[in-house]
Parts: structure tokens; C-alpha cells; sequence
């Protein structure tokens, strides 16, 4: 069937095939023991290192090699000694694997697997502001295409991107994009005037509103908030704190790798969490002993919920989908990346 399947006696044919597909991603196969086992066997005779993001199913997270951000696994990818990269996350997320590893193969089991936020914003948007802006200095956060990473100075993280934009002249105006809810965070906390923002944003993060924090918060009078700053309620939250509704010490607006420190550090019994909630399986696994609540458990992105059990499988069975960056677009990219590592704090991520 394949150069792996050749090359043993063939276990996995059973299983593949289940796989059925469909617009909406591959189905047909249980993220059971099985299959765990045939995906570690299958990802070893690959020679390959399966990286998952915070969002992905548990079953995907469970059988990968290394499970966190999109920028820290990035970063893991580059320094892995295996030559093929399986990233389980959306697909500007395997770009940026591969614009940091050049020479290695990077797949990811589903190349539909988009992203709304990095949709938000296209090259053409991007050169179409700078020249309303010339002189400007773009910041483009990693949740974005390689395309736009090439037209950017720096990008910056959702832990960083305070720091970045900090670093830049105080007179130099400042092009902030993609995502209108990061870039209010930032001007909040910068109180910087000449700071542009892009309207995009991620559709799961930004429906996670005001209204239903403040709901929960009335429920819940003493659980802490964690608060991904992509929401559309982080500014509602930093209200409910000035106004007394809840202590300004349990309000915190992390990125995911901050609520992954933030909840083994914490003494809370409950915490309502805003974010996707692929997240909850992290942060119950880093504290058992806290109630870990979403503010909105619709909150599902349909895009990372696209690598599935039989996605990875095929993956790793057929090497699809191989991901590539036209190296000229690689190069100015990671540039723009590497200017972002070195201001610090690049790891906590989206």
C-alpha cells in the first residue's frame, strides 16, 4: 500500500481500512489502545516526532511525542534529532515547523485543518496598510500564514507581544495584527497611542463573550479567571476586576502556556477558563485537584478538532499532507520570527 507498509508486515491495514473522509475531516477509527500503538510503531519506522497542539482531541495529545503551543513546538521540531515532523495543529501552525526546520519534512494529517485569525488577514491586506503607513513596523502575531510572516519585522506571541511592541521605538507607529482582541490587550497595558490594530480575529475565541463571563462569574464567585487575551471577553474581565466583581488577583489574561504554569501554581478549587476548550485536558492533567470550568464549552474549533484518530493515522501511513514554504517566503519569514526569540519569552505562546 506504502513505502512503511512495504517495509513491514502490515498491521495497520485493518485500520486504514475504517478510514472514511469527508468534508468535515477523516473518520472511521477510535483513538483506542490500538491504534495508539499502531501510531507510535508507524511514527518510529518513520522516523518522525508527533507534536500536538493544547487544542487538539486528548486521544492526539496522549500519543504525542510532545504536546504545547504553536511556537514551542515549533521550536522543539528544529531541535528534534528525527527528519519528519507530524505537527496535529492547523495548518499555519506546520508552516511555521517548517519555515524553522528547512530541511526536514514537516505533515500534518489533515491540510484543510485552517485557521480563522490567520484567514483574517492576506498578503495583499497586509501590503495594502503598509503603504498607507510607510515607515511603520510591523508586528504580526504567529497566528498568522508564512505569506504574512514575510512582510512582517517581527512577530510576537500572545506571552510576548507586550515585550515587542515595548522594544520598538516609541516613535515609530506600530502596524499590529492580526487579531483586534491581542492588539486592545497590548495598547491597554503599553498605553501606546500610535498602535494600529488589524480587526481580525479567531471565531472561537471571539465568541467567548462579556455577557457569559460575567453569568459565570456570578456562579461562581470564588473561582479564579484565566483568560486567553484573543477572547472577546479579556476586556470584560479587566472590568469585572476594576468594578470589584471579582479580585483583580484572580483575574489573570495568560496565553495557553501561562495557564498551563498558572494552574500548577495555583490554590484555587475552581477556575473558569476562557479559551478553546481542547485546553481543559492540559490544565486538568497539570492540577487535578482544581475544577477546571470553560466560560463557554461551545467553544470548539472545528479546525483543530479535524486531526483525528484516522487523520493521523493516514498520515503517518501514506506521508500525507506534506507541508511546504517557497524557500525565498521561508526566509523572510523566519527572519521575522527569529527577531521575535530574540526579545525573550518566545516559548509560552499562543
Amino acid at each position: 500500500m506504502t513505502e512503511i507498509l512495504n517495509r513491514t508486515d502490515a498491521p495497520a491495514e485493518g485500520l486504514t481500512a475504517r478510514i472514511s473522509d469527508s468534508p468535515t475531516g477523516y473518520t472511521g477509527v477510535d483513538g483506542d489502545e490500538q491504534w495508539a500503538a499502531e501510531i507510535r510503531r508507524l511514527a518510529e519506522l518513520r522516523g518522525a516526532t508527533i507534536l500536538a497542539h493544547n487544542y487538539q482531541l486528548p486521544a492526539i495529545q496522549d500519543v504525542a511525542d510532545h504536546v504545547g503551543d504553536s511556537l514551542a513546538l515549533s521550536r522543539i521540531a528544529a531541535a528534534a534529532p528525527e527528519d519528519t515532523i507530524v505537527f496535529c495543529g492547523v495548518h499555519f501552525m506546520a508552516e511555521t515547523a517548517k519555515i524553522l526546520s528547512p530541511d526536514k519534512t514537516v505533515l500534518i494529517p489533515d491540510q484543510r485543518a485552517g485557521c480563522s485569525l490567520a484567514d483574517s488577514i492576506t498578503p495583499e491586506d497586509l501590503r495594502a496598510w503598509k503603504n498607507e503607513h510607510p515607515g511603520a513596523v510591523v508586528v504580526s502575531y504567529v497566528n498568522t500564514t508564512a505569506a504574512v510572516k514575510a512582510l512582517t519585522d517581527i512577530c510576537c506571541t500572545s506571552s510576548n507581544a507586550v515585550d515587542v511592541v515595548a522594544s520598538i521605538p516609541a516613535d515609530r507607529e506600530v502596524l499590529f495584527c492580526p487579531d483586534q482582541f491581542l492588539g486592545a490587550h497590548v495598547r491597554r497595558v503599553t498605553g501606546r497611542e500610535n498602535l494600529h490594530v488589524w480587526a481580525g480575529e479567531c471565531h472561537v475565541h471571539a465568541g467567548i463573550n462579556g455577557d457569559e463571563l460575567a453569568e459565570q462569574v456570578r456562579e461562581h464567585p470564588d473561582a479564579e479567571l484565566f483568560v486567553h487575551p484573543e477572547c472577546g471577553c479579556a476586556t470584560s474581565a479587566l472590568y469585572l476586576a476594576g468594578e470589584g466583581a471579582v479580585p483583580a488577583d484572580r483575574v489573570k489574561i495568560l496565553s495557553t502556556g501561562g495557564m498551563l504554569d498558572a494552574a500548577r501554581a495555583t490554590r484555587a478549587r475552581e477556575v473558569l477558563v476562557a479559551t478553546e476548550v481542547g485546553m481543559l485536558y492540559q490544565l486538568r492533567n497539570a492540577a487535578p485537584g482544581t475544577n477546571f470550568q470553560a466560560v463557554n464549552d461551545r467553544a470548539s474549533c472545528k479546525f483543530m478538532k479535524m486531526i483525528t484518530p484516522a487523520a493521523l493515522l493516514r498520515c503517518l501511513v501514506e506521508g500525507a499532507d506534506e507541508v511546504d514554504v517557497d524557500p525565498e517566503t521561508a526566509a523572510a519569514a523566519r527572519r521575522s520570527v527569529q527577531r521575535m526569540i530574540a526579545i525573550g519569552q518566545p516559548g509560552g505562546g499562543e
